[in-house]
C-alpha cells in the first residue's frame, strides 16, 4: 500500500476508499494534533519551569514563542518540498527530526537551551502539521474538504483535552522534564505509526520538478490572490487570539485566580470540548446548508464578543470577577475557533487546485508567525493581570475580521461554498 496513492484507490472498489480513508483520517488527525500535544501537556508546568530554571515568566513564555516560530519557517521550508518529492519522505524526516529534539528538551539545563531545543522542536513538529493540510487538499473537494477538516478537528482536538489533564496527572509523580520524556514516547509511536501505515498521496505526475525558483513562483501567484491572502491574514490573527489564551491562561488561571493544575487542566479540557463540539456542528449540520463565509463570519464575531467580555472584566468594569466568569468567556472565544479555523482553511485552499503544500505552508507559516510575535505580549504586563491577554485577544480578533470583511468581501458572493463548489 506504501508504493501506491489514497487517490488511485479512488478507482477501486468502494470499501478499500472507505477502509482507506479512515486510517488515513486518523494518521493526518495524530499529525495536526502531534505540535497542539507538545504545547499543551507542557502548559501546566510553565510556572515551574519558571522556578526550576531561576528565569521570567517572560523569558519561559519564550520556550512556546520559539516553538511557534520554528513551526512557521518549517513550514515554508516542508511545504514546497512536499510539492516535489511527495508527502510521506519530507514527514518521516520530520517526525525523526522531532523525536531527537523532543527528547533534548528533558535535559536542557538552562531555559536559554529549553528554547532553543523548543524551536528545533517546532522546525521538525511543523512537517505533520504542513503535510496533513496538503494531503486533505489531495483528497477532498468542496464541502467535502470542509466536512474533513471538521472531522479532523475532532480527532486533534482530542490532544488539547487529554494533554494538560495528563500533563497535570504527570507533575504529580514528576517534574516538568518528565512531561518531555512522555512527548517523546507519543512522537515515536506517531513516527512508526506513519511509517508502516500513511500511503502517499501525490502522484508522482503530479509533483513539481521546479526548485526554489519555482516554489517561490507558487507561492507569488498564491499571494497576489487578494482573496486567499485574505483568508489567510484571518486565519493567522484568530490563530493569535487563540494562542494569546494558550500562552496565557496558566499564569492567569493558576497564579491570579488560584487554579491549582489540575484545574486549570480540567477548564483547559473543557474549552477543546467545547471547540470540537462546535467543529461538528460546523461539520455535520452547516457545511452544506449555510455559506462558509456567513459561517466565518459568525464565528468572528463571536470571537470579538467573548474578548470585550473577558477585557471589561479585566479591568474591573464588573467589579471584582472570579473564576467562572472568566472561565466562561474563554469557552465562548475557544468554541467558537471550532467553526472558525476549518471554514478559513477550506476557503483559503479551495482557492488552489495546485500546489497544495505550497499553499498548506503559506496558512501555517503566516498563523504561527503572527501568534509568535503576540504570544510575548501577554506578559508584558508581569504575572498579576490578564488585561494584556485580553487586549491581544480582541486586537487579533478586530485584525481579523477587517481582513475578512475588507479582503475577502464575503458579500460577492464568489468566495462561499455550499453545497459544492467556490
Amino acid at each position: 500500500m506504501q508504493g501506491g496513492t489514497v487517490a488511485s484507490s479512488a478507482h477501486r472498489t468502494g470499501v478499500t476508499v472507505r477502509r482507506t480513508s479512515l486510517l488515513v483520517t486518523f494518521l493526518l488527525g495524530g499529525l495536526t494534533a502531534v505540535t497542539p500535544l507538545a504545547m499543551d501537556m507542557y502548559l501546566p508546568a510553565l510556572p515551574e519551569v519558571t522556578r526550576s530554571l531561576h528565569a521570567p515568566a517572560a523569558t519561559v513564555q519564550l520556550t512556546l514563542t520559539a516553538c511557534l516560530a520554528g513551526m512557521a519557517l518549517g513550514q515554508m521550508v516542508v511545504g514546497p518540498m512536499s510539492d516535489r518529492w511527495g508527502r510521506r519522505r519530507p514527514l518521516l524526516v520530520g517526525l525523526a527530526i522531532y523525536v531527537v529534539a523532543t527528547a533534548l528538551c528533558a535535559f536542557a539545563p538552562t531555559v536559554e537551551l529549553l528554547v532553543a531545543c523548543r524551536l528545533a522542536q517546532g522546525l521538525a513538529g511543523s512537517a505533520g502539521i504542513v503535510i496533513a493540510r496538503a494531503v486533505a487538499r489531495d483528497l477532498y473537494d468542496g464541502v467535502a474538504l470542509a466536512r474533513f477538516f471538521s472531522t479532523l478537528m475532532l480527532i486533534s482536538g482530542v490532544a488539547p483535552i487529554l494533554a494538560p489533564l495528563i500533563g497535570g496527572q504527570v507533575l504529580r509523580v514528576t517534574d516538568w522534564r518528565g512531561v518531555f520524556v512522555v512527548l517523546t514516547v507519543l512522537g515515536l509511536l506517531l513516527t512508526l505509526a506513519v511509517w508502516a501505515k500513511l500511503p502517499e498521496t501525490l502522484a508522482p505526475a503530479e509533483r513539481h520538478s521546479g526548485g526554489v525558483g519555482e516554489a517561490l513562483g507558487s507561492m507569488r501567484r498564491l499571494l497576489a490572490d487578494r482573496a486567499f491572502t485574505g483568508y489567510m491574514l484571518v486565519g493567522g490573527f484568530a490563530f493569535a487570539s487563540l494562542f494569546a489564551y494558550v500562552a496565557a491562561s496558566p499564569f492567569v488561571m493558576q497564579e491570579i485566580y488560584g487554579a491549582s493544575p489540575q484545574t486549570f487542566s480540567l477548564l483547559f479540557g473543557l474549552n477543546s470540548i467545547g471547540l470540537m463540539i462546535m467543529g461538528q456542528v460546523n461539520g455535520k449540520i452547516l457545511v452544506g446548508r449555510v455559506r462558509l463565509d456567513r459561517v466565518l463570519g459568525l464565528g468572528l464575531a463571536v470571537v470579538v464578543v467573548a474578548a470585550v467580555a473577558l477585557l471589561l472584566m479585566s479591568l474591573g468594569v464588573f467589579g471584582e470577577t472570579g473564576l467562572v466568569p472568566v472561565a466562561a468567556a474563554l469557552f465562548v472565544l475557544m468554541s467558537a475557533m471550532g467553526i472558525t479555523m476549518p471554514n478559513t482553511q477550506t476557503l483559503a485552499l479551495m482557492r488552489t487546485r495546485h500546489a497544495a503544500g505550497s499553499a498548506s505552508a503559506l496558512l501555517g507559516t503566516t498563523s504561527f508567525l503572527i501568534a509568535a510575535i503576540a504570544s510575548p505580549l501577554v506578559g508584558v504586563a508581569g504575572e498579576d493581570t490578564a488585561v494584556p491577554m485580553a487586549v491581544v485577544q480582541l486586537a487579533s480578533a478586530l485584525i481579523a475580521l477587517a481582513c475578512f470583511l475588507g479582503m475577502c468581501r464575503p458579500w460577492s458572493g464568489r468566495t462561499g461554498v455550499k453545497g459544492g463548489g467556490v
